[in-house]
């Protein structure tokens, strides 16, 4: 479980204790998770506050039928199938999450980027940052790879990996307190100097690093969903935010586990060729031996095909 505080605590409790009476469709597997922070990194978490729909949601609105209906379970998956192989998304508009994250500031500007949400973020101009702070794992750190500049190359030695670590806390940590002294309040809330004046928090917050956490509420739908763990949960993606996007996995398989199975075998597992690549695979079914010079392919587009092909 995540680490949170006894206030939240209590209020997670007493959340988790709450049931209501619906005629609208509920799902046993979400509900057992439902307000339950659920850990990332050192110091995030995902929860899940509400949801709206199921598979049938997704059914029921390509159908546009009354209810469940009387088919059986298996024609309900294929149509699923089907909606996802052809790219019908509007069906999968119809269900809807909202997520309770924790991040760092740094994984939270990556994760904006997918603008078809409603996000609601915590203001440090309102509010006192806590003195949380992501830091690495060891096995984690990296050299700037040579042929991605968006990517790690290859792992850090332990000794230099741990001088890299004592800097970055050492940077983290002065920066924090920093920034209490501009606000003149401790971890507690108290005045660290009662004759001297705090600066405006929405100033003071100014030179705290990317590292900090921040914490949001992420409304989106089951389509847009599906579009962010096809760019976040894939192996290019950085890792820090790829492991949020493994728990928002795991979530939707709990969620809608026919429309996430669908997902998963013709999205995040499958692939899309181009029309040269295609017909590059469809020459060597003929028994052609295919170079690249005469495929159209640059080079960089035949390493992938080789790659996908297990080449």
């Amino acid at each position: 479980m995540a680490e949170i505080s006894a206030e939240d605590r209590d209020a997670l409790i007493a959340a988790q204790s709450m049931s209501a009476t619906t005629k609208r469709a509920t799902v046993p597997a979400l509900e057992e998770i439902l307000y339950e922070p659920l850990p990332v990194l050192d110091h995030g978490f995902i929860r899940v506050v509400d949801y709206m729909g199921d598979d049938a949601a997704i059914v029921q609105a390509a159908r546009v039928s009354y209810g469940k209906g009387t088919r059986q379970a298996s024609q309900d998956e294929g149509l699923i199938r089907y909606l996802m192989r052809h790219r019908h998304t509007s069906p999968f508009e119809m269900c809807e999450i909202k997520l309770h994250v924790k991040l760092p500031m740094f994984i939270a500007r990556q994760w904006i980027r997918h603008r078809t949400a409603n996000v609601n973020e915590y203001s440090a101009r309102y509010s006192i940052l806590d003195k949380e702070f992501y830091v690495p794992a060891a096995d984690q750190l990296a050299v700037q790879s040579s042929i991605n500049n968006q990517g790690r190359g290859e792992a850090i030695n332990h000794d230099d990996a741990e001088k890299i670590l004592d800097l970055m806390k050492g940077d983290a940590a002065q920066a924090f307190n920093s920034y209490e002294q501009l606000i003149n309040s401790d971890a507690d809330g108290k005045p660290i100097d009662p004759e001297r004046p705090a600066l405006a928090r929405e100033l003071a917050r100014i030179g705290l690093p990317l590292s900090t956490y921040t914490q949001w509420y992420w409304k989106t739908d089951l389509h847009n969903l599906f579009h962010f763990m096809a760019l976040r949960a894939d192996s290019h993606a950085q890792y820090e935010i790829r492991v949020y996007a493994d728990v928002i996995r795991d979530i939707a398989n709990r969620w809608v586990p026919l429309a996430s199975k669908a997902f998963e075998d013709y999205r995040l597992h499958g692939v899309e060729l181009s029309r040269d690549a295609i017909e590059v695979v469809r020459r060597r079914l003929r028994g052609e031996n295919v170079e690249r010079e005469t495929t159209g392919l640059s080079l960089r587009e035949w390493r992938e095909l080789q790659d996908l092909l297990g080449e």
